[in-house]
């Protein structure tokens, strides 16, 4: 049997490769393209439509102005058709999201092509497939505490990383100095460390960054 996949790749080179990639699988047929999540759901919704239900989609993440992430929930829960996530984003926070979104499998796009074509096989026949690195990840996740921040403190982290003062950070996210210093209070309280440079340490090795 042959698997009928759709690419969902922001970037046309990148789905050129993975579409020339797939081309030398015998039992793998790329049938349609998206260039994002919206796009994405609308392809699954016209092939399920003409009766003709695609075996499972290989979805990028990052990507607008529908992401991955919503894009993968969307069809899980629509269409209940298998998604298979390839991306270059190994971060905790992007694969502990993308399998709860419904994502039954997650690798890196540096995989070599023999695991891409076995994990699509697998996604396509329902079965879970991580990378042995991203199993480790969600692995290490489950049995720590898990930190979660808000996503203004993920922006504040976000800047705090590139080394923004408290006043750069307050113009850059519209809001006041004093807001910038409570919310830096609460994202140290959460990783618990006491200043700016053990939190951008800390939120690395979290994979929150």
């Amino acid at each position: 049997m042959t698997i009928r996949v759709l690419l969902v790749d922001d970037h046309p080179v990148v789905r050129a490769g993975l579409r020339a990639m797939f081309e030398e699988f015998e039992n793998i047929t790329v049938v349609a393209e998206a260039a994002d999540g919206g796009a994405a759901l609308a392809e699954v919704a016209r092939f399920a439509e003409q009766g003709h239900p695609l075996d499972a989609v290989v979805m990028d993440l990052q990507m607008k102005p529908v992401d991955g992430i919503i894009a993968t929930r969307s069809i899980t829960e629509q269409f209940r058709t298998p998604v298979l996530v390839l991306t270059t984003f190994d971060t905790q926070t992007n694969i502990v999201a993308a399998v709860e979104a419904g994502a039954l499998g997650y690798l890196l796009k540096d995989a070599p092509p023999e695991q891409v074509q076995a994990a699509v096989v697998a996604t396509a026949e329902g079965r879970r497939t991580l990378s042995p690195d991203i199993a480790a990840t969600l692995m290490d996740r489950m049995h720590r505490p898990v930190i979660t921040l808000s996503q203004r403190e993920t922006e504040i982290l976000t800047l705090l990383a590139t080394g923004a003062t408290n006043r750069e950070m307050a113009q850059r996210l519209f809001i006041s100095e004093s807001t910038v210093k409570t919310h830096l209070v609460h994202i140290y309280s959460k990783l618990g460390v006491d200043n700016r440079t053990a939190a951008v340490a800390t939120a690395r090795a979290e994979n929150l960054l």
